[in-house]
C-alpha cells in the first residue's frame, strides 16, 4: 500500500477514488469493503480524526441497511483509532472492542473475533489488566487446536 511506502496523499486518494468508482458504477454491495481500508489508511498516516469520521458514516450506513459483513472490523477499528486520542476517550475504545467481539461472535466469524480479543487485550494489558488481558486470550485460543 502507497501509505505504508510513505506516500500518505497518494494512498489516500487512490483509496477514496476507488470508492467514487465503486459510487458511480453503482455497485454498492462491494463499497462497503473500502471504509474500513480507508480508515485504517488514516489511522497509519496519523490522521485519526478524518479514520473516525470515516467509521462513524460507515457504521451509520451498516445500521441502516443491514449489510452487516465489516461491522465487526469497524468497530475493532474504531476501538484502536478512540486510543489515539486522550485517555478519556479509552472507555469508548474498549467499548468498541467488545462490541466488535461480540459481532463476530454473532456471526461465527472466529478470525475475526480472534483479532479484535488480540487488540483488546493489548489495550487491557496497557491498562494494568494483565489477567483480565490473559483470560480473554486464553477462553479464544482454545478453539485452536493446531
Amino acid at each position: 500500500m502507497q501509505i505504508q511506502n510513505g506516500q500518505v496523499r497518494e494512498g489516500l486518494a487512490q483509496i477514496e477514488q476507488g470508492m467514487a468508482d465503486y459510487s458511480a458504477a453503482g455497485t454498492e454491495a462491494t463499497r462497503s469493503y473500502f471504509p474500513p481500508l480507508l480508515a485504517e489508511a488514516y489511522s497509519e498516516a496519523g490522521q485519526a480524526e478524518e479514520g473516525l469520521v470515516v467509521i462513524n458514516e460507515a457504521l451509520a450506513t451498516v445500521h441502516k441497511s443491514g449489510m452487516r459483513i465489516f461491522e465487526a472490523e469497524l468497530y475493532r477499528i474504531k476501538g484502536n483509532l478512540l486510543l489515539a486520542f486522550p485517555s478519556e476517550n479509552h472507555g469508548e475504545a474498549e467499548i468498541s472492542f467488545r462490541k466488535a467481539i461480540d459481532v463476530a461472535r454473532g456471526q461465527k466469524a472466529k478470525s475475526l473475533e480472534l483479532r479484535v480479543t488480540m487488540s483488546l487485550s493489548r489495550f487491557l494489558q496497557h491498562q494494568g489488566k494483565a489477567e483480565e488481558a490473559r483470560g480473554i486470550l486464553a477462553e479464544i485460543y482454545g478453539w485452536f487446536t493446531e
